[in-house]
């Protein structure tokens, strides 16, 4: 895997390539806007020219975006609904601008049952994407979530049934987040365990679909379904498991993002470790 970390974007997006270099990052993750608003500042031109150029001269990579936490695609509120797509839209045209690989998001969540939900994630992906045209070079990561309250993604069969049901499967691909799999009670703690697992997860969405992962430990238990990340190796997940990602042959080339609470305060230490697992 390209190991990374998800990188402060601080006095401007070109910002975080100086960061990520000095944790030792091969790859980012970032978010391109302030996550608490709905209408974002503009990327300014000298900005995107910037990070491009730093993106040209570094040569980290593959990066992705995180979209905002507002977001959710299965809600039944008209409002609500809106706004997610309206900011879904304004994300790819920011990645696509700055050259980012991929945009991860969470699917969401509804009180109407996972049937419901999932028409209305690929429906409203379906529009996100049509809007934004044939020329968008980035691609939507589903991103598996911890299964809190009434959640999209807790299985990977979630993610799975929106992609199935979208109009342009290939625009859109699978994150998977350790902590959250362990969180919604994917027990790959054991080599068996972990054979299981993903046997189910390439099952459901086939490898060429797993485009990127976040690694991160947790600080709840197995199948406990709270969306808690912890230090790597501090957590009820621990070092070999994780190793069991990290050196899987078939996910050699994709980025892994940190996104561990102490953020960039540790993410030298915590990458260290993880390439210390690798065989």
């Amino acid at each position: 895997m390209r190991l990374g970390a998800h990188i402060s974007t601080a006095g401007g997006v070109s910002k975080a390539f100086a960061r990520a270099l000095e944790v030792t990052a091969d790859c980012m993750q970032i978010f391109t806007r302030n996550q608490r608003q709905w209408v974002p500042k503009p990327l300014a031109e000298e900005e995107i020219g910037a990070f491009r150029s730093r993106h040209q001269e570094t040569g980290l990579g593959p990066n992705m975006s995180h979209c905002s936490y507002l977001v959710n695609l299965a809600t039944p509120d008209a409002e609500l609904e809106k706004k997610s797509v309206d900011a879904m839209v304004d994300e790819v045209r920011r990645a696509d601008a700055l050259g980012l690989e991929y945009i991860v998001f969470r699917p969401g969540s509804t009180p109407d049952g996972v049937a419901v939900g999932v028409a209305r994630v690929a429906r409203r992906l379906d529009r996100i994407i049509e809007e934004t045209g044939d020329g968008s070079t980035t691609t939507i990561l589903l991103e598996n979530t911890a299964g809190q309250g009434n959640t999209l993604g807790l299985h990977f069969a979630h993610l799975r049934d929106i992609i199935a049901a979208a109009h342009y499967p290939q625009r859109l691909g699978v994150c998977i987040d350790t902590c959250h799999a362990f969180a919604a009670g994917y027990d790959y703690t054991s080599p068996e365990g972990y054979d299981g697992v993903v046997s189910e997860l390439l099952e459901a969405v086939t490898l060429d679909k797993v485009m990127a992962f976040h690694i991160n430990d947790s600080k709840k238990e197995l199948a406990s379904r709270r969306d808690r990340h912890e230090g790597i190796g501090q957590g009820h997940i621990g070092l070999e498991p994780l190793a069991f990602w990290l050196n899987d042959e078939r996910f050699a080339d994709r980025p892994a993002t940190l996104e561990t609470p102490e953020a960039e305060a540790r993410y030298k230490e915590e990458l260290d470790l993880l390439r210390g697992l690798l065989k």
